[in-house]
């Protein structure tokens, strides 16, 4: 998609949504999507505030496109993950004129990817004044994103002005959220790579370290692996049931835990 001009992002952004078929609806989850769309999706564990993502493109041998991923930084909120996910799908999808500097295509491509004009139009207005926290964590919720890119987006979009933005920021750095924001969102985990690792497993095509090596942590031991079920059914009776009755409590502990998990104040995010 070419750019030529700033606005060119937006435009992207807009005809990517409709070859993916999305509609102008607020993408409920940006990782999925993209696996299903077959980009891969990876995370870095690194503490580097100084890094927030890459993408890459695989060629063939006779330089056709085989495959691409884009890589974020974890450890960061999930409305931050977001934005930095789909910003290294802009690197990835658009081509950018020289001239036009490629991060701010990018950023643009992913504020309009993220919060499509019309809905912003539509839940904000055209034109404001001011707005207040109250409302940027409704719409945090709504699209995705975090406070300060919203605040981006609304300048972007003209919606509010460059001194209007300013002010907000400055508030933002007041309360103490430039980097640590009410109401942070859950991060978004990726499947895909986790998923054929562990069926490639329960296959027996891939030895269970090289397993643990490609996952970056040990397969967990608490849930046994079911066993090849002619092997169980050459198991006496007595020793069936026994086997039978550990998996059971093995997983109804595993659900256990995940309802603690999920209890009210179970979780790290802010209230307000």
């Amino acid at each position: 998609m070419r750019v030529e001009r700033l606005e060119d992002a937006e435009k992207a952004a807009e005809a990517l949504r409709k070859k993916w078929h999305l509609g102008e609806a607020p993408i409920a989850n940006v990782v999925a999507l993209l696996e299903d769309q077959l980009v891969h999706v990876l995370e870095i564990d690194t503490p580097s505030e100084k890094f927030d993502g890459i993408s890459a493109l695989a060629f063939d041998d006779e330089g056709s496109l085989k495959g691409a991923a884009v890589v974020s930084r974890n450890l960061i909120a999930g409305g931050r993950q977001r934005m930095n996910i789909v910003h290294e799908l802009g690197h990835v999808v658009l081509d950018v004129a020289e001239g036009i500097d490629e991060e701010k295509a990018a950023y643009r491509f992913a504020g309009a990817f993220l919060a499509p004009a019309a809905v912003v139009y539509r839940e904000v207005g055209r034109s404001r004044t001011s707005i207040q926290l109250t409302e940027l964590l409704l719409l945090k919720n709504l699209f995705g994103m975090s406070i300060q890119a919203l605040l981006f987006r609304l300048r972007d979009l003209g919606i509010i002005n460059e001194s209007t933005y300013t002010w907000s920021c400055i508030q933002v750095n007041r309360m103490g959220m430039r980097k640590k924001e009410a109401g942070e969102l859950p991060r978004e985990e990726p499947q895909w790579l986790r998923r054929n690792v562990l069926r490639a497993v329960s296959e027996g095509v891939l030895p269970r370290d090289e397993a643990e090596r490609l996952l970056g942590e040990p397969l967990e031991d608490e849930h046994r692996q079911f066993m090849d079920r002619r092997a169980f059914m050459k198991l006496p009776v007595a020793e069936r049931r026994r086997v039978l009755e550990e998996q059971a409590t093995a997983l109804q502990k595993h659900y256990e835990d995940l309802a603690k998990q999920e209890e009210p104040g179970g979780g790290d995010f802010l209230d307000y």
